[in-house]
């Protein structure tokens, strides 16, 4: 009998890591990270799933497109069924287009050691698994609204969430040269956008997310069980990415 018919056919896990935080947290800086350290991974944008700009709702008092509004922001069914199709498939599907390159990538390294040292640790864990016939596929979706449509929260496994103090988001966020959308064209914030819609649109998606809607101290509620919160100005971004592999390694050993 030929060898590859002795062999059990491989069981493939897919699971969803999600990363959510306000815009200019570090979340796709953190998701790339991730993604460089675990074998056989995937991201996926949800600014990828913002409707087309002409379908952008308007704001009823400061009349301005309104990208940050919780409700028109997303296509909430088309994220859902994606999501469920990675889970079902462990696949990206082939006419997927991301327009994340065209938006502004700031670098912020992580040290070597810390990134080599969670490479070995998860090749080993990828080795075991191909040895039990399974294989892991990690799915890292990031989101400024990764955890206000309950469907999406349901899908993923892994829920880390970036805390920033808001003076220092605003700052960011005024330095940004504006954002891409996916028709190419760029966007950039009217005067006063962050303090008249971008920061009070997130407060009120994460209301319900931390206990008493304190985004800026206050402890996860029960809306996103298990939310690992990380208040990224007390850590580098190398203490970040060794938390969330921290909690990840036992994920994959015990999933």
């Amino acid at each position: 009998m030929a060898h590859d018919e002795l062999e059990a056919p491989q069981k493939t896990r897919v699971i969803l890591v999600g990363v959510g935080g306000a815009t200019c947290s570090g979340k796709t800086t953190l998701a790339k990270h991730l993604k460089r350290i675990l074998p056989d991974s995937v991201i996926i944008h949800q600014d990828d799933f913002a409707p087309p700009q002409e379908l952008v709702p308007i704001h009823p008092i400061y009349e301005v497109q309104d990208w940050d509004a919780a409700p028109g922001a997303i296509l909430w069914p088309k994220l859902v069924n994606f999501l469920r199709g990675v889970k079902a498939t462990g696949k990206i599907p082939n006419d997927h287009r991301s327009h994340d390159h065209l938006n502004e990538q700031k670098e912020i390294k992580i040290d070597d050691e810390v990134r080599d040292r969670w490479i070995e640790v998860f090749e080993a864990i990828q080795k075991q698994r191909e040895q039990q016939g399974e294989k892991v596929i990690w799915g890292l979706v990031d989101g400024f609204l990764l955890y206000w449509n309950q469907e999406v929260i349901d899908e993923i496994d892994v829920r880390v969430f970036l805390r920033v103090p808001e003076p220092v988001l605003r700052k960011r966020r005024h330095e940004r040269h504006g954002y891409h959308t996916a028709e190419g064209s760029l966007w950039r914030d009217p005067p006063g956008y962050w303090e008249q819609i971008v920061y009070p649109a997130y407060v009120d998606a994460h209301r319900d997310v931390f206990i008493g809607g304190d985004v800026e101290k206050g402890l996860p509620g029960e809306k996103v069980k298990g939310m690992m919160v990380i208040n990224s100005m007390e850590l580098s971004m190398s203490e970040a990415v060794s938390q969330v592999c921290g909690v990840l390694e036992g994920v994959s050993t015990n999933y």
